[in-house]
């Protein structure tokens, strides 16, 4: 059997007093995308930073790539899309594109056909040549994408990369994210727009610092008697 890309067993953390993950274990397969969904605050962007070894588990462990965390020769083979912008607003995001490209490892033959095809995927290959200090806030999270794409790689653990981009882009994107998927690579994204939910492979709820839910979003749908994936998220914070 094939070692699952991401593997979390049992992790927690706390900041201080507060518990932000009680109990999360959750795998992500080449081949799959999960999705983590949960209320702001919930802990989804701890979960990440934990897998990635950003933070410090206090209890469970954390492999990725059949390697525990954290392990920085790993980061080369994982696109990685953070809330926030990293990006050098001084520079062109052509610029940005290249800097980061030869960060991840993209042979100089490679990059100006990997820049394009990474561009044309987040609709910026017209803007390219434009300083990053002129980019609206959507421009950014579409950049911060393009730069997590390019390489090629395994693993891309994607964390709310759809926010502030249009209905239209966001169906483009999730239609990279089909082929990304069926070549083969795993893909862990956060998200809190619910239809985005039913688009994923398997749908990890978190509520508490726990997986309240886990499974793909049909079988959670029977399984709570409802209709969407907005439903089991009420269902489960015992809303609805």
């Amino acid at each position: 059997m094939t070692e699952p890309l991401i593997a979390l067993k049992h992790l927690q953390k706390r900041f201080g007093k507060q518990t932000v993950l009680a109990d999360v274990s959750l795998t992500v397969a080449g081949g799959e995308i999960l999705g983590l969904i949960g209320p702001s605050g919930a802990g989804k962007s701890t979960v990440i930073k934990t897998a990635l070894g950003m933070e410090v588990a206090d209890g469970g462990s954390a492999a990725v790539l059949n390697t525990q965390m954290p392990n920085r020769q790993l980061l080369g083979r994982i696109g990685y899309m953070a809330q926030d912008d990293a990006l050098y607003e001084a520079l062109s995001a052509e610029e940005n594109l290249r800097f980061f490209g030869r960060m991840k490892g993209v042979a100089k033959a490679d990059m100006a056909t990997e820049i394009a095809h990474v561009a044309a995927v987040v609709d910026l290959t017209p803007d390219l040549k434009k300083a990053v200090s002129g980019y609206s806030g959507g421009m950014k999270r579409r950049l911060s994408l393009a730069i997590a794409l390019l390489g090629d790689p395994e693993l891309l653990i994607l964390d709310e990369p759809t926010v502030g981009i249009d209905p239209a882009l966001r169906r483009k994107i999730w239609g990279e994210l089909h082929k990304l998927r069926d070549a083969g690579r795993g893909i862990l994204i956060t998200t809190h727009v619910m239809d985005e939910a039913e688009l994923v492979d398997d749908v990890a709820l978190l509520l508490g610092g726990k997986v309240m839910a886990y499974g793909a979003p049909s079988m959670l749908e029977a399984q709570y008697d409802v209709q969407t994936i907005e439903q089991v998220f009420l269902k489960a914070e015992g809303v609805a």
